[in-house]
């Protein structure tokens, strides 16, 4: 499992939150748990404006479905709760770094 791979959500909400992403270093990796952070389905959002998502909150597709990362929901799962691989955003590392930081380092402001 690589930083910012991309994991079906097996779980019971799984509906509204089809996806989670990993994005715990690989320095980790010997632990049976991953930090991910729910990529929540678009449509499930009432209000929510993809023209003027937030820094904290981006806007992806994956497999053909808009979701949102939702940081405020981040997570530990252990690896057998966790579904099968769909894809990576590895090539979008950055606005997640950047809606992690967001979280985590510019609340002071």
């Amino acid at each position: 499992m690589a930083q910012f791979d991309i994991y079906r959500n097996i779980g019971r909400q799984q509906q509204s939150i089809p996806f989670v992403v990993v994005v715990q270093s690989s320095l980790y990796d010997r632990y049976r748990r991953r930090v991910v952070v729910p990529l929540v389905r678009r449509s499930t959002l009432t209000g929510f404006d993809a023209l003027n998502a937030s820094r904290m909150n981006p806007l992806f597709t994956v497999d053909g479905i808009e979701v949102v990362l939702h940081p405020l929901e981040i997570v530990s799962v252990g690896l057998d709760q966790m579904g099968d691989k769909v894809g990576s955003l590895a090539g979008e590392g950055n606005r997640i770094t950047d809606a992690l930081d967001e979280l985590l380092t510019q609340a002071w402001k």
